[in-house]
């Protein structure tokens, strides 16, 4: 079941543009691409109200829409002033409580409790540690191709090909067993995509959808990580259970909490931008044809570039903490603030025709892994190491690969495919 197309009026200025209406995010990538536009180059940052959601309990003032690849900066080098948590970063509107107990992990904390927790994790995601699972990988990839080239034609990219490889890394990385790697996607898919209705088909039940799907995956990363305290293998939850930090570990409620992100930045994110990738190079034949002449010499600025455009987190939010002055725009104390990753990612101020798809764009300064400071992605090393190795190995073995139009997720929040299918 895919969204249903809305009519909508053609937007002519920034004053057509809403980022709260849902109808807004069922436009094309073009027609948003223009309203974006629209919007920086307003001499202000425009202010929206708040989108209506079944389970919020009040809506706030509003919000500011940072649409600027300056004003995105400039606010993640300043946590202590756009603070991520009063009422969640991943939200535009305040979390409820039930939705915080499983989904209240360190992307919505401050500092000290921020700190404190990704001290904690961060061990597993240096290059040292990531250089450890790069045999993983590319053992997966190969893997994944082989049965590629099984189907003899083609199948669905997004599914058979782009989410399998990390899915297994996380999975593995955690422990999970491959018979769960099902569930785990599933339930990854609705916390990402309930307001899609091919995974939450009434609206009215998204919270509890949530609510579940957040629930069921805390539950299976704490009954494994119970039987790690008496087990303990060589995976990353025997690790957080087990270790003791500085005189410190996580609790049983962070390490479920923890586990939900690891799925849902580490596999969703990455998934999406290895599709919208392969989209990029099917609609641009020329870029493909220069990755070929150096498939491994030219891949760390295709990453990039793919990163740069896919965008895979729209939005995260900011609550100001005092009064403050940024770029010339004042933002009062409780105000909020929304920071459009996809549209910095596009300013025309930064990137030379921002649109265009250049694998040998230099520098590119993208904020596709967050901006600058204490909340930049913890796992871009794996990311990035997953998309190299990834379309490494379609290059090399299906060069002639080409996908179709994809089937977009219905989300704000994330820049989405659903489904799209390929053929070879």
């Amino acid at each position: 079941m895919t969204t249903p197309p809305v009519e909508q009026a053609r937007i002519r200025s920034a004053a057509d543009v809403n980022l709260s209406d849902w109808n807004f995010w069922a436009r094309s990538q073009e027609e948003r691409e223009h309203a974006f536009r629209l919007l920086r180059e307003l001499d202000r940052p425009a202010f929206f109200e708040e989108p209506e959601v079944t389970f919020a309990q009040t809506r706030g003032i509003g919000y500011h829409a940072l649409v600027r690849h300056a004003d995105i900066l400039e606010a993640s080098r300043n946590p202590e002033v756009f603070c991520s948590g009063d009422g969640g970063a991943t939200s535009i509107l305040d979390m409820p409580a039930e939705l915080a107990e499983y989904f209240g992990s360190m992307i919505n904390m401050d500092d000290p409790r921020h700190a404190r927790l990704r001290r904690i994790v961060s061990r597993a995601f240096t290059p040292r540690m990531i250089k450890q699972f790069e045999a993983d990988v590319d053992a997966a990839a190969v893997r994944i191709v082989d049965e590629l080239l099984a189907t003899g034609s083609g199948c669905d990219f997004v599914t058979e090909v782009a989410a399998k490889l990390p899915l297994k890394i996380i999975c593995d990385m955690m422990g999970i067993p491959e018979r769960d790697y099902g569930f785990v996607f599933d339930r990854s898919n609705i916390i990402l995509g309930a307001s899609d209705p091919e995974y939450v088909s009434d609206r009215e039940d998204i919270a509890h959808a949530l609510v579940t799907a957040g629930m069921e995956l805390q539950q299976l990363v704490q009954d494994l990580a119970a039987h790690r305290l008496e087990n303990p293998t060589d995976d990353l939850t025997s690790s957080l259970v087990n270790a003791n930090i500085d005189g410190e570990r996580l609790t049983a409620q962070e390490l479920g909490s923890f586990f939900i992100l690891l799925v849902v930045a580490g596999n969703e994110t990455t998934r999406n931008a290895i599709s919208y990738g392969m989209r990029l190079l099917t609609l641009n034949p020329g870029q493909k044809r220069l990755w070929l002449e150096d498939v491994e010499g030219r891949a760390a600025g295709a990453v990039e570039e793919i990163v740069r455009l896919a965008a895979p987190v729209n939005l995260m939010r900011r609550k100001v903490t005092r009064d403050h002055v940024m770029n010339g725009n004042l933002y009062r104390r409780g105000e909020k603030v929304v920071l459009y990753y996809w549209s910095a990612n596009r300013d025309e101020r930064v990137f030379d025709d921002p649109l265009r798809f250049d694998i040998l764009r230099a520098p590119n300064p993208h904020v596709g892994f967050g901006g600058p400071g204490p909340h930049f992605c913890l796992g871009a090393h794996l990311a990035r190491r997953e998309i190299t190795v990834m379309f490494g190995e379609l290059l090399r073995r299906v060069p002639r690969i080409e996908t179709g139009e994809p089937e977009r997720l219905f989300s704000s929040f994330i820049n989405g495919t659903k489904h799209m299918r390929c053929e070879f």
